[in-house]
């Protein structure tokens, strides 16, 4: 097996990508992925290298992504819109040995200090010679085509970067099987499935296992066409929804509250879309009854993280009411858990726990926050808090974390406040999420300064901006004498709120 294979069954002649306006089929798909393995295997990579991949949502991405995976390595997409600091200290992390990068991350990845990454050998790159040194991409494509490499479902295909169930950033290791079988229970469930005549709407960042696996890897599961966007635009996008008679959206809430919020559009902007779902964060009932009396479109709430890869509830299709992120995928298994790790009863809050063949493999060289998330028989502790009704349907309630999600995007406070603190004119720092009419939750940081040093809040914010991708960055900085502390030491985040 190889999760690459995926695009094989389906025909030639049907389309698989719109990139850049440009259409490209599945025959043409499966040739230029070949001679991409051809030129990655003629570089010496091997079955288990760790390969970056910096680029936004299109053909570049897509390409490199399945010939990485066909050759045996490890793919570990990266955000192209994080500052080099964090795109360094992910390669670092996971020991890459090449990185694809495509035409958004070039200015990006030229700031490397290759010497902070002795494992890293290659550098391929979509843009001439931007990039002292590195090997281009139309070259390795004109390699003689190499065949796919067979892999166990143990094996490991992804390294995805995600604040996890608890602690700071950390790379969570998803096998094929992990990955195949999540696409498997999503097609399974009632009314979610993708069929071959879909076109779907791929604007969620594939640097994101949401984007990466419920809109790139089920479409071609599915055989469907895929849409892709670089860059959300509400007006545009509404227009490419139309222009290209788009049937499946897979969307944040955010992205749905500003279609909500846009002047001008009417019913006839969605009247292909037959399915609208939302997930990564509490999806408003306001914008969800906006959505469906201007357009007449139903959107339905899921619930999945990283480590499930990722979906693990669905409303799509089981007439969820609102409000609920419905209920579990076939195939996997949910339980919510008290404090003394027993079942609730109905209508109590429990965390939520997951087990099935999606649970991820743990966490990259960090065996301490593996045992945290992963119970010894197998169980995922997610760290959310939810009920469930009479009839089985699931409602998120909290976060034991203290997880901040901005846009769809996990933010850990600690990554954040760890920056801070790096400023010399930072003493102490706190971060902690607060409610944003647009993102949902905003970060606000605590700061108590340095004696004898003088900072501003445009300082603070800009040394996060050098450092972190936007969306981790705080919106606001509040000066304070002390940090609110127990007697224990622990920081009061609750007072801060």
């Amino acid at each position: 097996m190889n999760l690459a294979s995926i695009i094989d069954p389906h025909p030639a002649n049907a389309t698989a990508l719109i990139s850049r306006g440009k259409v490209t089929t599945y025959g043409q798909l499966r040739e230029q992925v070949a001679g991409l393995r051809g030129g990655l295997v003629g570089l010496g990579l091997q079955p288990g290298d760790r390969v970056g991949i910096v680029a936004a949502n299109n053909w570049y991405f897509v390409v490199s992504y399945l010939a990485v995976l066909g050759v045996g390595c490890v793919a570990v997409p990266l955000n192209p819109a994080s500052p080099g600091p964090e795109v360094q200290r992910e390669l670092a992390a996971i020991g890459a040995r090449a990185v694809i990068v495509g035409p958004a991350a070039t200015a990006v990845v030229g700031l490397l200090d290759r010497a902070a990454l002795p494992a890293l050998e290659t550098v391929i790159t979509s843009q001439g010679d931007e990039l002292p040194g590195a090997v281009l991409l139309d070259d390795l494509l004109a390699a003689t085509p190499a065949p796919v490499v067979q892999r166990d479902e143990d094996d490991l295909a992804v390294l995805i970067f995600t604040s996890g169930t608890a602690g700071s950033p950390k790379a969570a290791m998803l096998t094929h099987g992990n990955l195949l079988t999540n696409l498997e229970q999503c097609q399974a469930h009632p009314g979610r499935s993708q069929q071959a005549d879909d076109v779907a709407f791929a604007v969620l960042p594939f640097s994101h296992i949401f984007g990466l696996n419920v809109v790139l890897g089920l479409s071609f599961m599915a055989g469907a066409a895929m849409v892709l966007v670089e860059r959300f635009d509400p007006q545009s996008a509404l227009e490419t929804v139309e222009k290209h008679q788009v049937t499946v959206i897979s969307g944040v809430p955010t992205m749905w509250g500003a279609w909500a919020a846009l002047p001008g559009s009417g019913p006839g902007a969605m009247a292909s879309v037959r399915v609208g779902t939302s997930g990564a964060a509490k999806l408003d009932p306001l914008v969800q009854r906006a959505i469906r009396d201007r357009f007449g479109l139903a959107i339905m709430e899921g619930y999945g993280l990283t480590e499930a890869a990722p979906v693990v509830t669905s409303g799509t299709g089981v007439e969820a009411p609102e409000g609920s992120i419905g209920v579990p995928l076939p195939g996997l298994r949910v339980r919510l858990v008290d404090d003394d790790g027993e079942d609730t009863l109905v209508g109590d809050a429990g965390e939520v726990w997951v087990a099935g063949k999606n649970v991820f493999a743990g966490y990259w060289n960090d065996a301490e926050a593996t045992n945290a998330a992963l119970t010894s028989d197998g169980w995922l502790r997610t760290g959310d808090i939810a009920v469930v009704d009479d009839d089985g349907f699931l409602f998120l309630v909290d976060r034991v974390k203290d997880l901040i999600i901005v846009s769809g995007f996990n933010v850990y406070p600690n990554e954040v406040e760890e920056v801070l603190l790096a400023h010399p004119g930072v003493d102490q720092a706190v971060v902690i999420g607060v409610p944003h009419p647009h993102s949902g939750e905003a970060v606000k940081a605590y700061v108590a300064v340095t004696t004898g040093i003088a900072v501003e809040e445009d300082d603070l914010i800009a040394h996060c901006e050098a450092h972190l991708a936007r969306y981790k960055c705080p919106q606001k900085v509040m000066f304070v004498d002390e940090i609110p502390q127990s007697a224990t030491g622990k920081v009061l985040r609750k007072a801060l709120r």
